[in-house]
């Protein structure tokens, strides 16, 4: 039996997390969790968002299972997310976009793979204020050759083992002329290598407006980390919100999988939350330890609830949703 490390998360975490794992049980995959608590929970357990035990108990298991957690804006500690990518290497960040038949939106059959850099640029904490009244702060973000070419690799190798099309790299080289020009140039170089797709470029703002105006141009696409975080959340848009975003966050030897959105205190306890991206980032990660009969079950039950329509949560059906617990439920009676 494997063992995985959970964190159930802040807010709608534990409701989320819960009916994942009823999900993930029907499917006959024995899994024993190890959990895990980290966040403001453990603020105010241990007096530390992510205790030492945590860290040993994720570095012992190598796969991480977590739900949404709060970072303080403006103030207080620093992302737990940020802390664990740092923390464990994980390099790569994995975010699937694709359409669901059953959400009104207005682009359909969207299949797109974001790949993201996720240990530099400017999330990589290096940020101070400069005088010492704080009338001006500065960050400094840092990209590397030896970060751009295993980001840049990851994501040409994932689109020659999944016979994808093209890969499009994004970045800022016009202006950012070191830091994007040096993605921009590892990107060129390395395309050379896998003759067999189309690779090509975008400048980071054009880019933004050609996935909104015709998001079938695309296919696999690549950069650096802060584009990354706005352009995969841009994209969940075009497929019905972050509500139906999964995440992987990918090391050499440990991964972490995870529902992107926040952690909605507002609605937390209410039992309304939308489970569908922690329940397709589990399909994520059961596929990642080799489970792939049953990651593929529960893609297909996600898939067939949806176009059903008669039991979603509010987000996704306003005029008539159910619960988390009844969507959970039904997604589970569609496995078979």
């Amino acid at each position: 039996m494997r063992t995985i490390t959970l964190i159930p998360g802040d807010g709608i975490g534990p409701e989320i997390v819960s009916v994942t794992l009823e999900v993930i049980k029907a499917t006959g995959v024995q899994i024993e969790w190890e959990y895990q608590e980290a966040g403001l929970s453990a603020i105010e357990k241990y007096k530390d968002p992510l205790p030492e035990h945590v860290l040993e108990s994720i570095t012992r298991n190598k796969v991480l299972l977590k739900g949404p957690l709060t970072t303080p804006v403006g103030s207080g500690f620093r992302s737990v997310n940020v802390a664990l990518r740092k923390e464990f290497d994980l390099y790569v960040n994995l975010r699937p976009v694709r359409s669901f038949e059953g959400i009104q939106s207005i682009w359909h059959n969207i299949d797109l793979i974001i790949f993201r850099e996720n240990t530099e640029e400017f999330y990589s904490g290096i940020e101070h204020y400069i005088d010492s009244a704080k009338s001006a702060a500065e960050t400094i973000g840092i990209v590397t050759r030896f970060g751009s070419e295993r980001i840049l690799r990851f994501a040409f190798d994932y689109a020659k083992a999944h016979k994808r099309k093209k890969v499009t790299i994004v970045h800022k080289a016009n202006i950012l002329k070191y830091t994007g020009g040096l993605f921009l140039d590892v990107g060129k170089t390395m395309s050379k290598e896998y003759p067999e797709f189309e690779t090509n470029d975008r400048i980071v703002d054009n880019m933004s407006m050609q996935l909104v105006m015709n998001p079938h141009q695309f296919d696999v696409i690549v950069t650096t980390n802060l584009f990354g975080d706005i352009l995969s959340d841009l994209c969940s848009g075009l497929v019905g919100g972050l509500g139906m975003a999964p995440g992987a966050n990918i090391g050499k030897e440990i991964s972490m999988f995870e529902a992107v959105h926040g952690s909605a205190p507002d609605i937390a306890g209410k039992n309304m939350a939308n489970p569908s991206a922690i329940i397709l980032a589990s399909a994520m990660m059961l596929r990642h330890i080799g489970e792939l009969n049953a990651a593929n079950k529960i893609e297909n039950a996600v898939i067939r609830t949806i176009k059903d329509a008669r039991f979603l949560t509010r987000d996704l059906n306003p005029e008539n949703p159910v619960t988390t617990t009844v969507m959970a439920q039904e997604i589970i009676r569609n496995l078979g």
